[in-house]
């Protein structure tokens, strides 16, 4: 019998945006057509992202002139998870200090929250997503709000964001500055936090999602954190070495070259008794701090099985450790 598919198993793929379906302008090669592949299989497709300055139908338009599949509402926003996360804390029609853009204040209203922009106005919460015009006087009247106990919510924490001349203070730099001013920390709605992925597998009504991103401190934690299964696709920021050596929380489930995978049989990893991990035609075995790996390094069934024989080793860690890597050619 033929082997399935790897997204045969899932019935949803919630996808990371830069780094697994485009890089800068343009889309990376197999992502277009591996996502426009999803609807004829009956795999829902969910978008998810924490940039809060686009809105999602902006999101969607920039998808759909690459050429992928995007309706509107298949993005899902940090600032939509933090609007849903705030109007299940307060009543309808609570006001909410809006510290961002006018893309906040639209989602805010549509939970059936009224934004305000001042301390004068009485808010009940604080919202903080990034903005580009946001000033001083913004920060300053979200941190006497914030202060005074109002409940505060972070779209996300993503401390700088990639610009033209380089990198630049994100939204987690702004919430810092508020959280130094008031010695209080924000709930955070966007990756890593989990609110992100259940509002998208909840919108899809995704049952047995799969989380896609090219970054293990945002999409695979934050995949991880929902308790959904992950992929970890090597078009982005983290590569091999960086995944073999990931944290506990930040493993994830599977590991592709790219989108295009999904639609190949995935190699079952075997332990023997003797602690040799196999997939495929490689096999790795732990030695102390070395991963002694049988095959070719550039065949990505050798770095499944590093990845299986140093995570089984190491089954707590709490910070990155690459162990030494030996290879051992059949």
């Amino acid at each position: 019998m033929a082997e399935a598919e790897l997204i045969s198993r899932f019935d949803a793929l919630l996808s990371d945006l830069d780094g697994v379906v485009y890089a800068g302008p343009h889309a990376i090669p197999g992502a277009v057509e591996s996502l426009s592949r999803l609807a004829g299989i009956g795999v829902g497709l969910g978008y998810v992202t924490n940039n809060a300055s686009r809105t999602p139908a902006e999101v969607a338009q920039h998808l759909r002139d690459l050429g992928a599949p995007a309706e509107d509402h298949q993005v899902v926003s940090s600032p939509q998870a933090a609007s849903e996360l705030l109007a299940s804390l307060l009543p309808a029609g609570a006001r909410v200090l809006v510290t961002g853009g006018a893309a906040l204040a639209r989602e805010v209203e549509f939970v059936g929250l009224v934004p305000v922009r001042t301390e004068a106005e009485d808010p009940v919460a604080v919202v903080q997503g990034f903005h580009p015009d946001l000033a001083w006087k913004d920060l300053a009247e979200a941190a006497y709000v914030v202060a005074a106990g109002a409940l505060w919510v972070a779209t996300n924490m993503d401390r700088s964001i990639p610009q033209a001349r380089g990198m630049a203070p994100g939204n987690g730099t702004l919430v810092d500055a508020v959280a130094a001013a008031t010695g209080r920390e924000p709930l955070v709605a966007g990756k890593p936090e989990a609110p992100l992925f259940h509002a998208a597998a909840k919108r899809l009504a995704a049952e047995r999602p799969l989380v896609v991103g090219d970054r293990l401190d945002t999409d695979i934690l934050g995949g991880n954190n929902a308790g959904f299964a992950t992929v970890a696709v090597l078009t982005g920021v983290d590569t091999r070495e960086s995944i073999l050596a990931a944290r506990t929380a930040e493993r994830p489930t599977y590991l592709i070259n790219d989108l295009t995978d999904l639609y190949r049989p995935y190699p079952a990893v075997d332990a023997d008794a003797g602690g040799q991990f196999r997939c495929g035609a490689a096999a790795a075995v732990v030695h102390g701090n070395t991963v002694q790996v049988t095959g070719d390094p550039a065949d990505l069934d050798s770095w499944r099985a590093a990845c299986a024989a140093w995570w089984a080793a190491t089954p707590d860690a709490p910070t990155a450790q690459a162990p030494g890597l030996e290879w051992l050619h059949h």
